[in-house]
């Protein structure tokens, strides 16, 4: 009786989680060292992304509960979740500089959602090379100033040019 009442408190924090996400990556971690892992919670920790190993079937009911058409079939075997609550594309982000950067592909990419979408391995990697929010934001005011900046060139070029004599 207790183990049924812990078990359905695991499936609505698991809910929670995924519904409250605006990012989340599901991850396969065999092979993983425990200095490796360690690195990885340390990353996850510095771009403010939960990271947790996971129980699958547990995880598959509070998906199916909430409608994550596709999702479930990707829990099998090991898998830890990654989760952001502020930046969508953080924790696919770190995942992938994580995979990059150790020797072998002791990690991967199994499935992802962001904004409430569910994603495969390849979309989430695509994902993960945008640039975060305040990188887009400089991007666009960058594009916003560009005709501004460029009309006054021309406005200096004209003001300094020698009239034909």
């Amino acid at each position: 009786m207790a183990v049924t009442e812990s078990k359905k408190a695991i499936v609505a924090q698991m809910k929670e989680t995924l519904s409250e996400a605006k990012g989340a990556v599901l991850i396969g971690y065999s092979g993983l060292t425990v200095a490796q892992a360690t690195e990885l919670r340390r990353k996850m920790l510095a771009e403010g992304v939960e990271y947790k190993v996971i129980k699958n079937t547990l995880t598959r009911i509070a998906a199916n509960e909430l409608n994550l058409e596709g999702f479930s079939e990707h829990l099998e075997g090991p898998t830890a979740l990654a989760t952001s609550k502020e930046d969508a594309v953080a924790p696919a982000r770190v995942i992938e500089q994580f995979i990059k950067t150790t020797d072998k592909e002791v990690v991967t990419v199994k499935a992802g959602i962001v904004e409430g979408e569910v994603m495969d391995a390849a979309g989430i990697k695509a994902i993960a090379n945008l640039p975060n929010r305040e990188g887009m934001l400089s991007m666009l005011l960058s594009v916003l100033q560009a005709p501004v900046r460029n009309v006054a060139y021309a406005v200096k070029a004209v003001a300094e040019a020698k009239p034909a004599e």
